[in-house]
């Protein structure tokens, strides 16, 4: 049986918004004279709030993450999901010791190798081979130990040729690369991986989610992976942790916590809203949402019912080409189709753009589904991602007796021209 390798208790991490420490040296003091001398409860533990970035908070303290307990066993392919500001790279950062909690405890059996941001450990004026025997020995392995991995991780990473060249003169991508070789290949217990694969191109991220279950897998080391793309998370990993707003919501296998991630725990993000204001120079967002058309209860989004989805967006001057794009994903993170009012012709105008978009009966699959909105400046600038902007769940309409029950094979299933003669 697989022993714990990672065991968090209780961990928090409060943050101050716009300033550093408590504001004062007078406060500063006092905090140090009740913690420290007089062995009281910290008072600048007893306020703050959870951290959701949706709503305007009346605190000037947040707490990124807040009472989180979880173990994780030696060999475990972990996935840390959730929104963005959920507080995963707090918590990753939390266990690479990058930062400390402001209360609770981490016990890590083991060496970390983290690569949480492009260039994370690299020294700019130190070439990539130095680099490499940098990381190495402040994962505490010797010189002998280095050089004997140094082929595979530069064969790995395929910057062969700018090996002895200072990293500074890297792109993100060769970044990356050589980054991930490095974290991979050291002898390290456990690695941790942040969503930064994103910035390599897909044959290289395909590559690394092969080394990372090879890793879990074959060698039995611990892995800790974020990432947005669902099918990656589902390919790689045996559990799940879902963050909300600094919590775990959910920690159970990595079908379940995907699931729950995607849909939620409540029929009602079937007709969610998106209404947080996006407000720019250029554009504000006023709301995302889903319905089914001339349902005026909108209870249920019925297979056989045509599904209305409406953007309400303010373009603010016509000088620049903005357009608003949808991506619509499976319940897995794969995207299914693109679609935007760009497709058809249609521009939008200077003002409030109620935006309209109708999908046609009988076109979803029974199942889950997410919405990725894109605003995009000139046909190739995107301005503005938002991934799970919005979830949705077809269910099951009315069928006639004798036909198929359940969901059929594949997530869409258009109407075509049929004829018998």
């Amino acid at each position: 049986m697989s022993k714990p390798i990672i065991h968090v208790e209780n961990l928090s991490k409060a943050y101050q918004i716009g300033q550093i420490g408590t504001g004062t040296i007078s406060r500063d003091m006092e905090r140090f004279w009740i913690t420290k001398v007089l062995g009281k409860e910290d008072p600048f533990l007893k306020i703050g709030e959870t951290n959701d970035r949706s709503t305007k908070g009346g605190s000037d303290i947040v707490w990124s993450l807040r009472d989180i307990n979880f173990e994780i066993n030696q060999g475990d392919a972990v996935g840390i999901i959730g929104k963005n500001g959920a507080g995963k790279s707090t918590l990753l950062k939390l266990l690479s010791r990058v930062t400390a909690p402001t209360t609770g405890e981490i016990k890590v059996k083991g060496r970390i190798a983290s690569l949480l941001e492009v260039g994370t450990g690299f020294h700019p004026e130190l070439s990539g081979r130095e680099n490499i025997y940098l990381n190495g020995a402040i994962l505490g392995m010797r010189k002998k130990e280095i050089t004997r991995k140094l082929d595979e991780i530069i064969n790995f990473s395929g910057v062969e040729r700018y090996v002895d060249t200072p990293v500074k003169r890297y792109s993100s991508g060769m970044y990356v690369r050589l980054a991930f070789a490095v974290a991979a290949h050291l002898e390290s217990e456990i690695l941790i991986v942040d969503e930064v694969l994103a910035v390599g191109d897909a044959e290289f991220q395909k590559k690394c989610l092969g080394k990372m279950g090879e890793i879990s897998k074959g060698e039995g080391r611990t892995v800790l992976f974020v990432s947005h793309n669902m099918a990656a998370v589902k390919s790689l990993c045996t559990k799940g942790i879902v963050l909300e707003n600094g919590m775990i919501a959910k920690n159970d296998t990595v079908e379940k916590a995907v699931g729950y991630y995607l849909i939620g725990n409540s029929e009602s993000l079937n007709h969610r809203k998106f209404t947080t204001e996006f407000d720019t120079a250029d554009y504000t967002l006023h709301a995302i949402g889903v319905k089914v058309v001339d349902d005026l209860n909108n209870q249920v989004l019925d297979e056989h019912q045509e599904i209305e989805m409406n953007i309400d967006f303010t373009l603010k001057h016509l000088q620049k080409a903005l357009h608003v794009t949808m991506v619509l994903n499976n319940e897995y993170g794969e995207p299914i189709f693109t679609f935007s009012h760009v497709n058809v012709g249609l521009k939008l105008k200077q003002g409030r753009n109620q935006i309209q978009c109708k999908l046609p009966k009988g076109f979803l699959n029974i199942g889950s589904y997410y919405i990725s909105f894109f605003v995009i400046e000139d046909a190739k600038s995107v301005l503005f991602l938002e991934k799970d902007i919005l979830s949705f769940n077809i269910q099951e309409g009315e069928r006639p007796i004798g036909s198929w029950m359940g969901k059929e094979p594949g997530f869409i299933k258009p109407i075509f021209d049929w004829r018998i003669e």
